[in-house]
């Protein structure tokens, strides 16, 4: 509180009144408020997504997939999205096919390739974004990856023999 000293000066009739003002009170208060505010606020958390990397491990790389093992969906320009499950003699523009990013038709793509594929343990999806892609395309295919519910997908560079493929269909 502020607190008001007063003391006479000798020698004139004026009396002067010097005033001291105590701050410890307004720093207690500062303190209290700038600590309400930092409990009471909700910080944010960032938004990450967990692409589920494989574990540290002696273990080498598996042996070829196969071409009926895995699906291959290249992400491309203005929001589409092409598949195939061929190797790079049998991929032609007829066998690259197009969808959308709507979970539906992908979760039936993955759920009718897993069905036909001789060795269901080892079903992979591969994701290729190309130069072309934006990233919301590829957030969207990796939700619908998840909402597939199938553990082993990959990230990878398309490749010239599917590129050149891609190039064709999209012209």
């Amino acid at each position: 509180m502020a607190e008001v000293i007063t003391q006479e000066k000798s020698g004139g009739k004026q009396k002067k009144k010097n005033v001291k003002i105590d701050m410890t009170p307004m720093v207690d208060l500062n303190f209290l408020l700038l600590m309400f505010f930092m409990f009471t606020s909700s910080f944010s958390k960032p938004n990450v997504m967990d692409l589920g990397l494989p574990g540290k491990g002696t273990d080498g790389p598996i042996s070829q997939i196969g071409d009926k093992n895995q699906i291959t969906f290249i992400i491309g320009e203005n929001n589409r999205v092409f598949y195939h499950q061929s190797n790079a003699k049998d991929l032609t523009e007829t066998g690259l096919k197009e969808t959308d990013y709507n979970g539906v038709n992908i979760s039936k793509i993955i759920s009718n390739a897993y069905e036909k594929a001789p060795k269901k343990d080892i079903f992979t999806i591969i994701v290729k974004p190309t130069d072309d892609a934006n990233y919301k395309n590829f957030v969207d295919m990796m939700d619908n990856i998840s909402i597939s519910k199938k553990d082993r997908y990959g990230i990878s560079d398309i490749k010239p023999w599917e590129k050149k493929v891609y190039e064709n269909v999209i012209k």
